[in-house]
């Protein structure tokens, strides 16, 4: 039987390598090597990065959310504790979108929570 070099199948592999680790600075790009270590990294990176997106996003809307209760004379734990009483179920991205686009219907339900506390 045939010996079979497996030339093709390693080219097939370090390009598709290169192909990931195309735009990256030096020899991360040009060699075999350096630029595996490279794409194993950013691939490795790039799965955190999808998970810590998720945690700054509610970040964000819990920092909106409570600047615009703050604005109504309410805290971020006393409004959203006021809207669990009143049953109201909204998620924290709708309501921080309510309280950059519309304040005035953030202010009854803001009103609404302070109601259902005192």
């Amino acid at each position: 039987m045939a010996r079979i070099k497996g030339g093709m199948s390693a080219r097939r592999k370090h390009n598709k390598v290169l192909k990931l680790a195309k735009g990256y600075r030096g020899a991360r790009s040009k060699q075999y090597r350096v630029a595996k270590q490279s794409v194993m990294r950013a691939l490795t990176s790039s799965y955190a990065g999808r998970k810590e997106r998720k945690r700054q996003f509610r970040q964000l809307w819990i920092a909106r959310i409570n600047a615009a209760a703050r604005m109504n004379g309410l805290s971020y734990s006393k409004f959203m504790y006021g809207l669990k009483l009143a049953g109201i179920d909204m998620n924290r991205k709708m309501l921080a979108e309510m309280a950059v686009n519309d304040a005035e219907g953030f202010a009854t339900l803001a009103e609404l929570a302070k109601s259902k506390i005192a």
